[in-house]
């Protein structure tokens, strides 16, 4: 199997000798002045262009227009405009720069024309370069990978309710890239339209002929159709960016400043109504390690599996999508981490059914020009459908071997999104994940079967509506999680029931000047006594820490009621810019369910003022500062953190970016050190963090980001980050990122034991210990890319950390931040053990009451390396065929120090985990 993966792997490098020689090749960088043309357009100029008259609306503005018409016989979709009617329709072909000379005319010619019949929507265009084909930059990427290419973009708004954004966009060398955004949400780049296009680079520059289904665009049905439209026009050479409908740097622009497409005969025969995409999967696994008498695991084990994803256009403006049996096996793997803190590590959802239409359930968003330690009010976190078995455990303790299931099997799940005639903006999500159980095998040989996930069902329904002409939305969101239980213990774990309501607002006024965000939420689980106790003492409440006075721990309660919001005021256009906003959780609010939630019992507050420039001189291109402060209290009154910050950011004359951020916080009270015990002083801090980024139109580009942290303690952390990317062709980009972190803690907790003489701290003594944390990561990726519909990537990560605690001690008093050593400040310890296994004994008041208590050795090395390469082919539009290989190799040791040849070393020499995947999917439009 692997001789045959491997021969699979050495044919797929091979084809990438042909389609290199394709592809033109990217000229070299010139001045940005050297081609700009002559003619200039003063302030009063442009300001005339892209202001509208005194009191009209947005959608009334001084905006271009362009008719399309019907297309007069067959265009052959080859990229060159021969067809007639590329001659007669009219032309798109006033484009002003939005950079690097805003106002100014493009300094290349650009002509853009739309055509349509019964079945599609055609843009033909010209793309004039005054250096020929030489100055053509055509770099080659995987359908929606940004890279610095000459591009161009088509943007829809096809309701004209001047917040959609249907986005198309084209490379010379035929990459392309598209994106959904309805109702005002940020475009989506998972979604996958099934559309043409061809280009071809000649003697004065390059074209591009373009055929979109009406079939996967969403509009409004029946009449003649009026659709918001930009133009836009990237030529990397130059770093210039031109627009057919400009609106100022200074200003927000967006879907309320396009133009016009008018013209078009809305089809009423001829739309696809129905997609399905099936798919089959074989797969192949293989164990480094398998114990001899484990009954479960096999050295190699194989299967087999079968699916569909179906998309049903119910109307013209909304769309119901379901999958069965769904397949992620071409996901990328997430990154290894070592996470030391309280709080659950974030992974960004990689499956594409969940990621296409994700903006239509967006709710609660965070929008600030700086601010730290604070997260939206997110209901809807879909990583936790299909999520690995959250009660692994159950079948692991006590038993010999376990057979646990890698992910909750995802039955099915549908979602209706879309956007009506009126302005309503919907999307409703369902699925059904199965019961899992985990086969054990108990001591003497019993085997039986442990239920470790519930039968679970997810519910969200998410509505919007537009009002005032888009400039004002108002809408909602419910969730609901049901669960199912067979086993008493694992009905003891988890919520059986978990719903969660929102409302918010977003309103712009002044001219799109000023805007107000505002959401807030409910929410309640229930279950029996033992789940929510389980629910209350998590990390994100702690309502067990026993000096509390609100939101007190109810070991008697079978539910749990909680409530959030969110609110920001600020301005967002002109120079000057301010914002003010304030953030709050009851202690009992829980969407952790459907949710990402870290913590709760708290009221933020923040406010910034920014001063920008937008045009360049001989210092900069862009420069702004922004300063502020920021507070948080808890329920209970304390001060548990303040924050003074300033930024500073500037693009350079020569296309470096640069940024420098700090802040400075006081000491004050922290109510989660002690992880579910009393209130204690933390010391004030200092943080530091710069960055600088490179011209990326360069083969060779840099990211440098550094940053520091220190307290009052003397701790200090220290943060190197270097991205490199080298491009040594116009098909293949290479990628190294080296991260060296070494962080220190004061206070690093360690365990914390019943002691009823520890009666300042309610009878649990608390134990920290000094952190010295080393940690060596590098992503590196390659993407290597053959044509359009054909590409290679690799993403390899090692990393090796270890941490080493040291000088043991806990809090002399609660609210205090002095601490007692074991040993020197404070009664005595002791270390027995050989090899590297070691425990600690600590009598913590040596001749006195408490009694004396051990734990392990805490030091440890993790060290990981992982990875997969997938190949990627689109033999026929929409179907797919991918090639997988993943690779997983760890271990952890119980020492502490750090080196990162040794380490490093015995990585490579062991043994990994692999899976290799084949897996092809079908397109069949009905």
């Amino acid at each position: 199997m692997l001789r045959l993966a491997a021969g699979i792997l050495l044919a797929i490098l091979a084809l990438a000798a042909w389609p290199s020689v394709t592809i033109a090749q990217t000229s070299s960088s010139t001045a940005p002045d050297a081609l700009v043309a002559p003619q200039t357009i003063t302030a009063a100029d442009l300001a005339r262009l892209v202001t509208p008259p005194a009191g009209a609306p947005d959608h009334e503005r001084l905006a271009p227009s362009v008719a399309a018409v019907p297309a007069e016989g067959a265009i052959d979709l080859d990229g060159h405009l021969d067809e007639p009617v590329w001659r007669t329709a009219p032309v798109v072909d006033r484009f002003l720069q939005r950079e690097p000379h805003e106002g100014r005319p493009g300094s290349q010619r650009t002509e853009v024309r739309f055509a349509y019949d019964d079945r599609h929507l055609y843009v033909g265009a010209r793309m004039f370069d005054d250096r020929g084909p030489v100055g053509v930059t055509a770099r080659l990427v995987r359908r929606d990978s940004e890279t610095e290419s000459d591009w161009l973009v088509i943007i829809l708004d096809t309701f004209l309710d001047h917040r959609g954004q249907t986005v198309f966009a084209l490379s010379p060398a035929g990459s392309r890239r598209d994106s959904y955004g309805p109702g005002g949400a940020e475009p989506d780049p998972s979604w996958n339209p099934v559309w043409r296009a061809e280009t071809e680079i000649d003697s004065l520059g390059w074209t591009a002929e373009v055929a979109i289904p009406f079939s996967q665009l969403r509009f409004r049905s029946g009449g003649d159709q009026t659709w918001g439209l930009q133009v836009e026009r990237e030529v990397s050479r130059l770093n210039e960016v031109q627009a057919w409908s400009l609106w100022r740097q200074d200003e927000e622009g967006g879907p309320s400043r396009f133009g016009h497409l008018t013209g078009i005969a809305a089809p009423t025969a001829g739309l696809g109504r129905l997609e399905i995409l099936p798919y089959v999967a074989a797969q192949m696994e293989t164990k480094a390690e398998v114990a001899p008498d484990d009954p479960f695991t096999d050295q190699q084990d194989g299967s087999m599996r079968a699916g569909a994803d179906v998309k049903y256009l119910v109307t013209s403006d909304l769309t119901l999508n379901a999958t069965v049996n769904p397949d992620f096996g071409q996901a990328e793997v997430d990154p290894a981490v070592v996470n030391l803190s309280d709080i659950e590590t974030f992974f960004d959802e990689k499956r594409e059914f969940f990621i296409e239409g994700s903006g239509l359930f967006q709710f609660g968003g965070l929008w600030c020009y700086s601010c730290s330690n604070i997260s939206s009010l997110d209901m809807l976190f879909t990583r936790r459908i299909g999520r690995a078995p959250q009660a692994g455990f159950l079948a692991e303790n006590g038993n010999d071997f376990a057979d646990l299931p890698d992910a909750a099997t995802i039955w099915t799940a549908a979602k209706l999104t879309g956007r009506t005639r009126s302005g309503t903006s919907v999307g409703v999500l369902g699925a059904l994940t199965d019961r899992e159980h985990a086969e054990v095998m108990a001591p003497g040989g019993v085997f039986r079967d442990q239920e470790v996930e519930p039968l679970t069902s997810y519910g969200v329904a998410r509505v919007k509506q537009d009002l005032r002409d888009g400039n004002l939305q108002v809408g909602g969101i419910l969730t609901s999680v049901v669960r199912s239980f067979d086993d008493p213990a694992l009905e003891d774990l988890l919520p059986s029931h978990a719903e969660g309501l929102g409302l918010d607002a977003d309103w712009w006024w002044g001219d799109r000047t000023y805007r107000f965000m505002a959401s807030g939420a409910v929410t309640h689980v229930s279950g029996t006594e033992a789940a929510i106790a389980r629910v209350q003492r998590s990390s994100a409440h702690y309502l067990q820490r026993p000096d509390r006075e609100s939101g007190r721990f109810d070991p008697d309660a079978e539910s749990l009621r909680g409530w959030a919001l969110y609110s920001r005021l600020g301005k967002q256009a002109g120079p000057w810019r301010w914002e003010g906003q304030v953030s709050a959780r009851s202690p009992g609010f829980e969407n952790n369910d459907l949710g990402f939630l870290t913590r709760t019992d708290y009221v933020w507050m923040n406010g910034n003022l920014r001063r920008q420039w937008t045009t360049p001189n001989h210092w900069y291109r862009w420069l702004s500062f922004t300063g502020g402060a920021q507070q948080e209290y808890n329920f209970d009154g304390d001060v548990r953190a303040r924050q003074f910050h300033g930024s500073v950011y500037t693009i350079t004359p020569f296309y470096w970016e640069a940024s420098l951020f700090g802040f400075h916080r006081p000491a004050t009270w922290d109510d989660r050190v002690t992880r579910g015990g009393p209130v204690v002083r933390v010391p004030s801090s200092w943080y530091t963090e710069a960055f600088l980024l490179t011209d990326t139109r360069k083969p060779v580009v840099f990211e440098f980001v550094p940053w520091w942290y220190g307290n009052e303690e003397g701790v200090d952390d220290v943060r190197l980050g270097l991205t490199a990317t080298w491009k040594p062709a116009s098909n293949v980009s290479v990628t190294l990122g080296p991260v060296y972190e070494k962080s220190e803690s004061s206070a690093q907790f360690v365990t914390a034991v019943e002691d009823p003489a520890a009666e300042a701290f309610f009878g649990t003594r608390t134990v920290f210990a000094d952190l010295d944390q080393e940690t060596f990561s590098m992503d590196t990726r390659v993407d290597w890319t053959f044509s359009p519909t054909m590409s290679l990537e690799l993403f390899v990560q090692p990393l090796v950390s270890s941490s080493d605690f040291s000088r043991f001690k806990e809090f002399a008093r609660p609210r205090g931040q002095e601490k007692l050593v074991y040993g020197k400040d404070v009664g005595t310890i002791r270390e027995e053990g050989t090899g590297e296994t070691h425990t600690f004994f600590v009598d913590p008041d040596a001749t006195g009451p408490a009694a004396e208590f051990s734990f392990d050795d805490p030091d440890f090395s993790f060290r990981s390396l992982r990875g997969n390469l997938v190949f990627r082919w689109e033999y026929l539009p929409g179907s797919t065929l991918f090639l997988v290989w993943t690779q997983d190799r760890n271990s952890e040791l119980a020492r502490g120090d750090f080196d990162l040849g040794r380490d490093l070393g015995d990585l490579s020499e062991q043994d990994s985990d692999n899976i290799f995947l084949v897996k092809l999917t079908y397109w069949l439009g009905i």
